[in-house]
């Protein structure tokens, strides 16, 4: 019995073990979609409520599952509207493959409507494999080769199929001349670095005396032999935001992110540091590692155009983070767990006091740094988190402990607004046990989010678990932009392009047959994070909170935030309710012991 193209193609992404494909229907694959419906929806057709949503959604269902994610849209605007998830993808090197429709292959080149070159449009997103199907004998090779390039190089492929060749009967690659079969399955395999590598990388480490460690992403399947090399170099380990889940907060000497939206202790570990060791992560931000000639420096990751960047370092070992640790600990000579790691143990733990502080705050009408830390002792151990750009991202950064098997992450390179409530869903279809909840700002709620607690409601009660908490930063502001106006620009809010209208979140939730709250007041955050936790149903938590608290680099000081603070008062006192005074004291109490320019002219804590 013939089969159609598409129901070959459903079929080669079922023996991929492909079991979900985040989706919008449209008329350019309209074969797929038929044969979805000869295939008894397997793999499961995830309906989004638009195409951008349907990407993040496989971005996060590969996040958090290891496995490649695959979205499907119809040919010119469908199309058009993956792009901007399929960057995140690519940015942050998660696997996603992305099958789109295009015009009838006789309607080509005539301006036909809905044509759009496709293969030039996704030349830089898919650049590292970009095919369109003209003949069906070009299956299975393309799915195949889609589906491996996607796995081996975590990063974004693309399979195009015009909607005539989509109707077309299947027929194989046969044994002939200019003819490609194909083969299913790709074996895991761990590159490592030599040994004359391996010994040089040895020696740089064991001659430091203060030694920082920075890990990303890459590091996450190394947990163990992290922890032993810190344990082994007497050194702290720094986390970029991608790797924040990558090893637990609760480890003394893990001093938490580091960056603009990192901590105190990161920023001084590597501003104090004589050896640095780079492990799985590209964190972008050169100014907050260490001076150029300052540190000695190894840097390991399994991509080699990833080797190098950022810092000079004297050793560039490309290999897989935990075969490559294992061979290089038992090169390395034990350090005393003297000054450096006492210091760095201390600072971090004073640091989470200081967060605590941070939080106690008076604000008006709630502090959304106390919304976030609240949540810090109530985390399901585990819960998969979503972070929304932002200064929701800031909260996430800095006042959540990773701990055990939970799992965290956001749009980390192209920090692009709206993947928060997508990622949790996309996160729900990989782990319907888990529980899951993003932390977004009122801007990305209302530009993605909103519409998405839709398809939560279309599917929840497929999950095992149906948790899954939406926690909304409500504060009238696009506030991350805010600030950094008022700290680059020291210009005031501008409102034409600031202000955000008040949306009843919550009930919004509650229209659509999910639940939720609106929380005005301090006293009741913690209990209605218990609600939402205790919830049998997805539920949205509309925190009105202050617009006026600022999202604090770890390295400003004093005089740099009163500065941007006191820019409020420019052109949006009526907002803040605060004058200056009152701001300064604000601050004040929001960084115990950062380094400050006093009257006399001195440094002084």
């Amino acid at each position: 019995m013939s089969i159609k193209v598409s129901d070959y193609v459903l079929q080669r992404l079922r023996e991929w073990d492909v079991e979900h494909v985040f989706a919008y229907p449209g008329d350019g694959i309209n074969g797929l979609l038929a044969a979805w419906g000869r295939a008894e929806n397997k793999p499961v057709f995830v309906q989004a409520r638009h195409e951008e949503m349907a990407a993040f959604e496989a971005v996060g269902y590969a996040k958090f599952s290891g496995r490649v994610g695959v979205c499907a849209a119809t040919s010119g605007p469908g199309a058009i509207h993956l792009l901007n998830g399929l960057y995140d993808a690519k940015l942050d090197h998660v696997p996603v493959v992305a099958i789109v429709g295009q015009t009838n292959r006789s309607a080509m080149g005539g301006s036909y409507q809905q044509e759009v070159d496709l293969l030039s449009l996704y030349k830089d997103v898919a650049g590292a494999y970009c095919e369109m199907v003209t003949v069906p004998e070009q299956l299975p090779n393309v799915i195949d080769r889609a589906m491996r390039v996607a796995r081996a190089q975590r990063t974004v492929t693309a399979v195009i199929i015009p909607a005539d060749v989509q109707e077309l009967d299947y027929s194989p690659p046969q044994h002939a001349f200019k003819m490609v079969p194909s083969s299913m399955g790709m074996a895991s395999y761990a590159p490592i670095p030599g040994d004359d590598d391996i010994a040089r990388a040895a020696e740089v480490l064991n001659a430091g005396e203060k030694v920082a460690i920075l890990i990303g992403q890459g590091a996450r399947s190394a947990r163990a032999e992290v922890e032993q090399i810190a344990d082994v170099l007497g050194a702290g380990v720094a986390k970029a935001l991608l790797g924040k889940d990558a090893l637990p907060d609760d480890l003394p000497y893990v001093t938490g992110s580091i960056g603009l939206l990192g901590t105190r202790p990161s920023y001084e570990m590597m501003q104090e540091c004589d050896t640095l060791l780079v492990i799985g992560s590209s964190f972008p931000y050169t100014q907050f590692m260490p001076e150029l000639d300052q540190a000695r420096a190894v840097q390991i990751d399994i991509d080699p155009q990833m080797i190098g960047l950022r810092y000079p370092f004297e050793v560039n070992l490309v290999g897989d983070s935990a075969e490559t640790l294992k061979r290089l600990l038992p090169r390395l000579t034990r350090k005393k767990h003297g000054k450096w790691r006492k210091k760095i143990e201390k600072d971090t733990a004073r640091w989470w006091e200081v967060m605590e502080r941070r939080a106690a705050v008076d604000a008006d009408p709630i502090n959304p740094e106390y919304v976030v830390h609240a949540l810090d002792a109530l985390l399901p151990p585990d819960v998969i988190l979503a972070a929304d750009s932002g200064s929701a991202a800031n909260w996430y950064a800095r006042h959540l402990r990773m701990r055990g098997s939970m799992r965290g992450s956001l749009s980390g390179t192209l920090a692009t607004m709206g993947p928060g409530v997508p990622y949790v869903i996309g996160a729900k279809f990989a782990h319907p046990e888990r529980p899951a909840i993003a932390i977004v700002g009122d801007g990305a709620m209302q530009m993605n989010g909103l519409a998405e607690l839709i398809t939560a409601a279309k599917y929840w009660q497929e999950w095992s678990n149906p948790q899954l908490i939406v926690a909304v930063l409500n504060n009238q502001d696009l506030n991350q932009v805010t600030w950094e106006m008022r700290a680059m620009s020291g210009a005031p809010q501008f409102l034409p392009s600031q202000s955000l209208p008040d949306i009843a979140y919550a009930d919004f939730a509650r229209s659509i047959g999910l639940d939720g709250v609106r929380v005005e007041k301090p006293g009741d955050v913690e209990g209605a994070w218990r609600q939402a936790l205790a919830a049998t149903r997805p539920f949205v938590l509309d925190f009105r909170t202050d617009p006026a608290v600022p999202p604090i680099p770890p390295h400003a000081s004093l005089d740099q935030i009163e500065a941007a603070a006191a820019s409020v008062l420019k052109g949006d006192s009526d907002r803040t309710g605060m004058i200056r005074q009152g701001l300064k004291a604000k601050v004040q109490e929001m960084l115990p012991g950062t380094r400050h320019r006093h009257p006399d002219g001195g440094d002084h804590e």
